[in-house]
């Protein structure tokens, strides 16, 4: 065999090798499937609920208690090209909108938090409240409450604002609907312990601060402004515009923040609902 021959023949092995290969690498593993498995780090495309889920009539809620925040969960982070920003030292917090529960796809993994989520607890995922954080749930179709600790990241999809453990959905009632309308409060605890005290139960209102092109200024805006006013802020990504966001702020406190907001150089602050 010829020095010429000696080099094609492993060349062309090679490449038959990689062409056989491909589409077996290809085959059902798209863009739905590297967004469904997060890029192959969930066995499961599509969640669902346990196959013989044990009785959970016992599981109790949450006990609110004071945590230090984790490092590891708290960081600003990105999800489907959506920028997210972390609440800081949140003081009050309440919302209403539609909750949505995960079961088995995510049962065994790690949680943002870096704990180990199972399904048959009471916890719960959000976008922006400090990791770890205790809030009341209640179901507002039928006014079954829960007492849940967050310790993820979620729910993704538009409208909802907190995605519930197989346990807690199951307490409320809702893994038949799958999604249900509640009512979420911020149960706070001092370091101390002793002192526990649920967010102001008024109905609250959100602020629009300024438009910017900058990501690093809307994100350093909403960590400072979160931490003096004691308010959650958010940017919100569209187009190439970030919005920052402050609120829910409670009905008592909405004129005297946005009235010290605009002193404080935001003019073009104003109320969004």
């Amino acid at each position: 065999m010829n020095t010429l021959t000696k080099r094609v023949l492993p060349l062309a092995a090679l490449w038959l090798a990689a062409c056989s290969s491909q589409p077996e690498r290809q085959a059902g593993k798209d863009a739905a499937w590297d967004k469904e498995t997060a890029g192959g780090r969930y066995a499961m495309r599509q969640d669902k609920a346990p196959t013989a889920p044990p009785n959970l009539d016992h599981v109790k809620d949450a006990v609110p208690r004071y945590e230090p925040y984790s490092r590891q969960g708290n960081k600003d982070y990105n999800v489907w090209g959506q920028d997210y920003v972390v609440w800081r030292d949140v003081e009050n917090y309440k919302d209403e909108g539609m909750a949505s529960w995960y079961g088995s796809k995510f049962h065994g993994y790690h949680t943002s938090n870096g704990e180990v989520y199972d399904m048959y607890t009471m916890t719960a995922a959000h976008k922006h409240l400090p990791l770890p954080s205790f809030v009341r749930v209640t179901n507002t179709s039928n006014g079954k409450q829960v007492v849940v600790r967050v310790n993820d990241r979620g729910p993704f999809h538009g409208g909802r604002v907190i995605d519930l453990s197989y346990a807690a959905a199951y307490k409320l009632g809702m893994l038949e609907t799958g999604t249900a309308p509640v009512k979420v409060e911020l149960i706070r605890v001092a370091p101390s312990g002793k002192e526990t005290r649920l967010a102001e139960s008024q109905g609250g209102k959100h602020i629009q601060l300024l438009a910017t092109r900058s990501a690093d200024t809307a994100k350093e805006l909403a960590a400072r402004l979160s931490k003096e006013y004691g308010f959650p802020a958010r940017v919100e990504r569209q187009s190439e515009w970030y919005r920052l966001q402050m609120g829910p702020i409670p009905a008592s406190r909405t004129e005297a923040t946005l009235a010290r907001l605009i002193a404080e150089g935001y003019s073009q602050a104003y109320f969004l609902n």
